[in-house]
């Protein structure tokens, strides 16, 4: 059973224009999401998630650095809002949907701030039969 981690995504959505806030483990699955987006919306998203934080490590050699370091944040512009992904913890990573006009440098800290409050609530070891190597 996974604690009740709504606290956190509740803190996220402090933000003005901050609109919607999931906790998604390595392998895709939800954990936690916030209230304002449905179930079904809310792990289509997770899966979404899960791929877009694996593209983004595969892209990272196109930084141009000889050692690219670790993947810190994935943003998303549209042209009504943005979308945050930040690692959370081994295993996990939150991601978040604000408007178009939100204080992105409040957003990203928020996220920050809650990510590493959490500290070894949000780290999810990976399922047995996902397929991933540790």
């Amino acid at each position: 059973m996974n604690p009740d981690l709504s606290w956190v995504l509740n803190d996220v959505l402090q933000v003005p224009g901050a609109r919607h806030a999931i906790l998604v483990s390595a392998d895709g699955l939800l954990l936690a999401s916030s209230s304002q987006i449905g179930r079904d919306d809310a792990e289509t998203v997770a899966a979404a998630m899960s791929s877009m934080q694996s593209l983004s490590r595969a892209v990272a050699p196109f930084i141009g650095a000889q050692a690219p370091g670790r993947w810190r944040q994935t943003l998303l512009e549209y042209d009504h809002g943005w979308i945050f992904l930040i690692a959370a913890g081994t295993g996990a990573y939150l991601a978040a949907a604000a408007a178009a006009d939100v204080d992105m440098e409040a957003m990203s800290f928020r996220m920050q701030q809650q990510v590493a409050a959490l500290g070894k609530a949000m780290t999810t070891p990976p399922r047995q039969d996902a397929g991933i190597d540790v």
